[in-house]
């Protein structure tokens, strides 16, 4: 009788033991947003959080033209906001460069992946979009202009200096 009693009062323990540690390991499991062609499809209807007129000294010849004649929208979705100082993993951020004669009409996107995706660069992932919000593809290459090695010597190189979490409008 006594082996029984102490025989369940073990496995009892073991259970306890077995489900604690699985919790503990959820902690320690980092969310990760993988964005694709659906993450970005109509952006033009997210929250509108600014519209830059004009040049920028700090854009240089980033995008797409740089003069008075360039406008530059840039949509949140879900118009997320920083909380102290960082966006939550999944933010996305589309900024749409155009001038009255098209011969300026740039879709860039950056997107919170998380999960030490490119820790030098936030974990923020770039991209070149086109009009319809679907990833682009480098016609010379064949490949999804996206990524933080694809990206990081452009956007990387300006957005580090961003005011709060590699972002310049919020």
């Amino acid at each position: 009788m006594k082996s029984s009693v102490l025989f369940k009062i073990t496995l009892v323990l073991a259970l306890v033991v077995s489900l604690q540690s699985c919790s503990d390991d959820d902690e320690d499991v980092k969310q990760e947003f993988v964005a694709d062609d659906s993450s970005f499809s109509n952006f033009m209807s997210w929250k509108l959080e600014a519209t830059n007129q004009g040049p920028d000294p700090a854009l240089g010849g980033a995008h797409a033209g740089n003069d008075e004649s360039v406008t530059r929208k840039i949509y949140y979705k879900d118009g997320v906001s920083a909380v102290n100082g960082e966006f939550p993993v999944g933010t996305i951020i589309v900024k749409h460069s155009s001038n009255p004669d098209q011969s300026v009409n740039e879709f860039t996107a950056m997107v919170k992946r998380g999960n030490d995706f490119s820790p030098n660069g936030g974990d923020w992932e770039w991209f070149m979009l086109n009009a319809d919000g679907s990833i682009a593809t480098d016609p010379s290459s064949g490949m999804k202009m996206r990524g933080a090695s694809l990206m990081n010597g452009m956007c990387l190189q300006c957005h580090s200096a961003g005011s709060v979490d590699y972002t310049f409008t919020k």
